[in-house]
């Protein structure tokens, strides 16, 4: 026969209780910065100039992996963003004449940037109300990176494996 219930009394409390969460741990991701994520992701990017073809573009971005190109002019200033979704778009309105058209009349030049001191829980939620997975990273000196909605999710998930980790330790050692 299974034991009934039984209630929470004084005597519960003499064994010292672990928590999983506590101010510190719950604040930390929003105390997460863009720079965090670019010293684990790095902070290379890929340009690509305006008066390129789209082909050279989507041959880029198949090569590299990526999804958006950063639009450079030649002193490496940032001009716009070329990503999938703008070829997709073209695509759609000019069927079979896309891949000879310049990247300059598909990219996006209205460029959300941020910052590397900015906090990456402000940065996603501009993103997300923006509808874009990929934002350009400017300091002082220019273009310091690029961040992506994926990059955010595994700097988050790494940040989870280390807290179940020292959470484990913690109960185990």
């Amino acid at each position: 026969m299974p034991a009934s219930y039984q209630p929470h009394t004084r005597g519960d409390d003499t064994v010292e209780r672990t928590s999983s969460q506590s101010l510190d741990s719950n604040m930390a991701p929003s105390k997460a910065s863009v720079q965090d994520v670019l010293k684990a992701k790095g902070s290379e990017t890929f340009s690509i100039r305006p008066q390129e073809t789209l082909h050279e573009a989507v041959v880029h971005l198949r090569d590299k992996r990526i999804g958006a190109l950063l639009v450079t002019d030649a002193s490496g200033a940032l001009i716009g963003i070329l990503s999938e979704r703008d070829i997709v778009r073209k695509l759609a309105e000019t069927p079979g004449q896309t891949l000879p058209q310049k990247v300059e009349d598909v990219m996006t030049r209205k460029v959300e940037t941020c910052a590397p001191g900015d906090l990456l829980v402000t940065v996603l939620k501009r993103m997300t109300e923006g509808r874009f997975r990929h934002m350009p990273v400017v300091d002082e000196n220019g273009l310091a990176g690029m961040i992506t909605i994926g990059d955010a999710v595994n700097f988050r998930l790494t940040q989870l494996e280390h807290e179940a980790l020292q959470l484990k330790q913690l109960i185990v050692g």
